[in-house]
This record gives structure tokens, sequence and C-alpha cells, in this order.
């Protein structure tokens, strides 16, 4: 049975995490090993298993509660869990529907929570077709393959050809080493084919940037 918003709490666990992206259908591996946030954890594992990923908004004051976060996140399910010997967690989030904050809530165990707005980010519970067309792959191959040029990154093009188009944005979006307010960029992007034009953007961009610092550099 599909998912729906009534089937997800309207009170949880939030991870804030600088950098880190999760995405609707996404998988984000996470190292737990602070005890407030193993806390989360535990605590997430026996309420509904789900927690939200948020992203520090350096613009704003601090909170009472901490550093002022976006008011958009990504709720994640917890779909792998494992416990090391020294006591760190190794979970794996899946992105299940992005959400907005009505309010953050009181801190419990030393974690922070929030009560989310859902219903207008309803379409994220909708599985994306496998052939949507999303993006121009001619060209968001061509960017990727200078981006990943300029940074000096491998990859494994055979795999990432095979990926249909909105795996490989969600993908794609996660895992490139873009700045914050351009991860949450493509967080908040309205649709996939939003997301896909602001990746498109950003790899060229990003390509760019890369090779006139190294242009720079080499005239120095």
């Amino acid at each position: 049975m599909a998912l729906r918003v009534e089937d997800l709490p309207a009170e949880f666990a939030v991870f804030p995490l600088t950098g880190a992206l999760l995405l609707p259908g996404g998988k984000l591996p996470l190292n737990i090993f602070e005890p407030r946030y193993l806390r989360m954890v535990d605590d997430a594992l026996s309420e509904g298993r789900v927690i939200g990923m948020m992203q520090q908004d350096t613009t704003r004051r601090d909170t009472p509660s901490g550093p002022a976060l976006y008011r958009i996140g990504c709720l994640g399910r917890l779909t792998s869990f494992s416990e090391t010997e020294d006591g760190r967690y190794l979970v794996t989030l899946t992105g299940v529907m992005r959400f907005g904050v009505q309010v953050e809530l009181e801190l419990r165990r030393g974690y922070r929570r929030v009560r989310a707005e859902l219903l207008r980010f309803e379409a994220d519970l909708a599985v994306a077709a496998a052939n949507a067309a999303l993006i121009d792959r001619t060209a968001l191959f061509a960017a990727l393959r200078a981006y990943f040029a300029a940074h000096g990154f491998d990859a494994n093009w055979d795999a990432i050809e095979e990926m249909p188009d909105s795996t490989l944005v969600s993908t794609l979006a996660m895992v490139c080493p873009f700045e914050p307010a351009e991860k949450q960029a493509l967080l908040e992007a309205p649709g996939e084919a939003d997301r896909a034009e602001a990746l498109l953007s950003l790899l060229k961009m990003g390509a760019h940037a890369a090779d006139s610092g190294s242009a720079g550099r080499r005239a120095t």
C-alpha cells in the first residue's frame, strides 16, 4: 500500500547536519557517535523509525535550541541499522518526503524536535516513473564529465549511465560537494524537473569555477 501523509508523524526528531542533503527516494548513510544523537536513534527506532534531516541557516541568529535551521528539511526513514563495537550506530536514512517547520519543540534528551507541515509536499510521496524524462541527459553528462574532470573526481560511468533520471538527479544532488546553500536550493526546488535544471546549472558553474581557479594558479 502506498505511503500517505496520514501515515507519518507530525512531530519528530531532526538531525542538523550542514552539507548533508537527503532527498525523497535518496539514501543517506550516517555514522552516529554523539550521545544525544545515539539517544535520538534509539527513540526513533521505537517511534516510527523516522528522522528529519536539516541544515544550519547561517543567515539567521542562533535559537535557544542551537544554531538556526532552514525552514525546509527532508524526512527520512531508518532503513538499515548496525552497532559497532565502540558504540557507534551506522544507519541509513531513505528519504520519504520534504517538510516545512511549523514550530521547533523543546529539546528531548538533548536532541532537537519539530512539529512539521507535510501536506504541501505530498507529491514527494509519488514514486517517479523509472523512464520519466526530467532532463536532457546529453547535456547533463557533458556537464557532469566536465565537473568531475575539473575537480579530479573519478566515477563508474557505466553505472551512472544506467540510472533512470529521477535516481540520477537525486544521487548527484546528494553526493556532489556543492555549498550548503546550493544543496538547500536543490532540496527546495518545486519539483523534480526544476531540481534537474538546478543541478545542471550547478554542475556547469562548478566546472567553470574550478577551471578558472586552475587557470589563475597556472598564471601566477
